[in-house]
């Protein structure tokens, strides 16, 4: 919705619909005789002939939906059409030849844009990996309106809001966030936590110790008391007062920051739960998902091991009981380029990790957050620092290097199992076969990193995976800048429809206000009788025979002209056909300007009286 974005109506004189009664008046008065004015004669220039071919300055629409360009997905914001078109009536006619027809793609019809040809527009060229369903699948517009046009339902226009699945995401990351405790539910959880209240389990509360570290952990939501933010607070159960030495540690993971990392904020003891716990501070993403929940079977899920909260006597991460046969079909295993992005964003984080001396030391598919469509965060960062802290080392970087390599080899057992769809892959006993599966089903470079880090005969470093992964990288950049930008063109959308919401709010302040300084006629007499012509000329136009006329960028339209002020000249009317005003959108901004200070001005002398 840029203020600069006037949209042509086929059926529209003199800036009114033919359907509008108000258009039926001004026919009636222009018949037999001259116009009257030097402003008529202007307006009548303005009148569409559908007979008439007109040449029409291509428009900027902003969030035009991308199987609208014959263009490649690198340049799929240059809306330049390359597909024969003519503009007749305000109505551009593009004609598609012998396009190729994609069944998953769904064609978006814009106001005064019809398709001839085929139903079908040209098909992305290339999807990126990890490319957001809403630019694959984009919003099919409805139809039905008075002018037998296709249109946009109001809440839906592609144009003018923000994407419907990307709406629906936000909301539920919202409704998330904003979930409040059910005292009757745990009725043992504390009011406060140091300076976090309003505790939400993130998980079901189970009485499990740890068998890697021993403790019993849980996770929640909390929002803090000074700021209001939302944090994640992992809880580790009993435990004793930490070595003073790891909070060593702790400083240098606070300072630590990384998009592909959940950010640790704090780590303090209370006693709040009823014993001595230690708590640790996270950034908090709501409607995050694990890779153990999101690629690996249920049937898997049940018999994996948290790391951090689950029975001593289940088996541990990657160690199964011996089972040869891994249950893996073809056409569920994950695309490669999926992978390789996985992996990209994996070893940032452990390059900004390892340069920075310190090592993960959990990577496994319960501590990788999917926190968006495509992005990985690790999380439970500097848990095993503090709850697994050596004693015998007065340094306690001294044993880093060797939990580096330990995290290599953990990546390479995460790709492989993921490769793979199995967690079984990575036991012992099956590593051949698994190595065997994806030697088969993906590249050699594929096949080559993981045996990379794997291998324990030589010293790895996170740096020399960057020729394995070679112009991969580009690949991914790209993808992340793509959705970057779509992010931001979405947030633009948004950002005019608060500008027009600002505008309609001073309109709502000012028509039809009972009384001003005592005077019960100041909104209608002056120039707040011109803006309220002017709201029923936006917002209750109606056709010849009585129906409501609705045409949601008509009213984008006006909104826009008269926030820039335009020059354009338009006519109004009472309801009862005895006033007629022709003004312009300067006029009426002046108006709205002015009416609207005595307003502000009245408010301000209220207070001044009050005080």
């Amino acid at each position: 919705m840029d203020p600069s974005m006037y949209v042509a109506y086929p059926h529209q004189h003199n800036g009114v619909p033919m359907e509008s009664k108000l258009a039926t008046y001004m026919n009636r008065q222009s018949v037999g005789g001259a116009h009257t004015s030097n402003v008529t004669k202007q307006l009548s220039n303005l009148s569409l002939d559908p007979s008439k071919k007109v040449a029409v300055a291509p428009e900027y629409i902003p969030g035009r939906q991308l199987v609208n360009s014959n263009n490649a997905a690198p340049h799929a914001y240059n809306n330049t059409y390359h597909t024969p078109q003519e503009n007749v009536g305000g109505t551009t006619y593009y004609y598609v030849q012998n396009p190729v027809v994609n069944p998953n793609i769904q064609p978006t019809v814009e106001e005064g844009v019809e398709i001839v040809g085929s139903p079908d527009p040209p098909p992305l060229a290339y999807v990126y990996p990890g490319t957001p369903s809403y630019l694959q699948h984009p919003v099919k517009p409805t139809k039905g309106n008075c002018n037998g046009t296709e249109t946009s339902s109001p809440t839906q226009h592609p144009s003018f809001f923000i994407n419907e699945t990307l709406r629906m995401e936000i909301l539920q990351k919202n409704a998330l966030a904003l979930a409040v405790p059910d005292p009757a539910q745990y009725p043992d959880l504390p009011n406060e936590v140091e300076n976090y209240h309003d505790l939400v389990p993130l998980e079901i509360l189970q009485k499990h110790v740890s068998s890697v570290l021993g403790y019993q952990t849980s996770t929640y939501k909390a929002t803090n008391i000074k700021n209001g933010i939302k944090y994640c607070i992992r809880r580790v159960h009993e435990f004793r007062l930490p070595n003073t030495k790891c909070m060593v540690l702790v400083d240098m993971w606070k300072k630590l920051i990384h998009t592909n990392l959940v950010q640790l904020k704090e780590v303090f003891t209370t006693k709040a739960f009823g014993d001595s716990s230690i708590i640790f501070v996270y950034d908090f993403h709501p409607g995050s998902e694990s890779l153990l929940n999101k690629h690996f079977s249920p049937s898997e899920l049940n018999g994996y091991s948290d790391p951090f909260s689950s029975d001593p006597n289940a088996p541990r991460p990657y160690s199964h009981t011996k089972n040869t046969m891994l249950r893996h079909q073809h056409n569920s295993m994950l695309p490669e380029s999926i992978i390789w992005s996985y992996i990209i964003q994996l070893t940032a984080a452990l390059r900004v990790i390892h340069a920075a001396g310190l090592a993960y030391r959990c990577l496994d598919p319960t501590k990788v957050l999917l926190t968006s469509r495509t992005r990985l965060r690790l999380s439970g960062v500097s848990v095993p620092d503090v709850v697994m802290f050596d004693n015998n080392h007065t340094n306690p970087l001294a044993l880093m290097p060797h939990y580096q390599q330990e995290d290599l080899i953990a990546l390479g057992k995460l790709v492989l199992a993921l490769a793979c769809r199995s967690l079984l892959a990575v036991h012992r006993d099956n590593m051949q076969s698994s190595l065997e599966l994806v030697a088969r089903s993906y590249s050699n470079d594929l096949r080559n990193l993981i045996m990379y880090l794997l291998s324990n005969q030589i010293r790895k470093s996170v740096t020399d995976l960057m020729p394995m992964i070679g112009a991969r990288f580009y690949t991914q950049l790209d993808a992340a800048q793509l959705c970057s930008d779509v992010l931001e063109n979405e947030l633009t959308k948004e950002l005019e429809n608060g500008r027009l919401f600002r505008l309609i709010v001073k309109l709502g302040t000012i028509i039809e206000r009972p009384e001003l300084a005592l005077d019960p006629q100041w909104a209608e007499t002056g120039d707040r009788y011109m803006l309220k012509l002017f709201r029923d000329y936006v917002f209750h136009q109606i056709t010849d025979d009585g129906r409501p006329w609705l045409d949601l960028a008509h009213v984008v339209s006006c909104l826009n002209k008269l926030d820039v002020g335009a020059p354009d000249k338009i006519c109004l009317m009472s309801r009862d056909e005895q006033t007629v005003l022709i003004v312009s959108y300067a006029e009426l901004r002046h108006c709205l300007e002015t009416s609207f200070n005595e307003l502000v001005q009245a408010t301000k002398g209220s207070a001044q009286e009050a005080v």
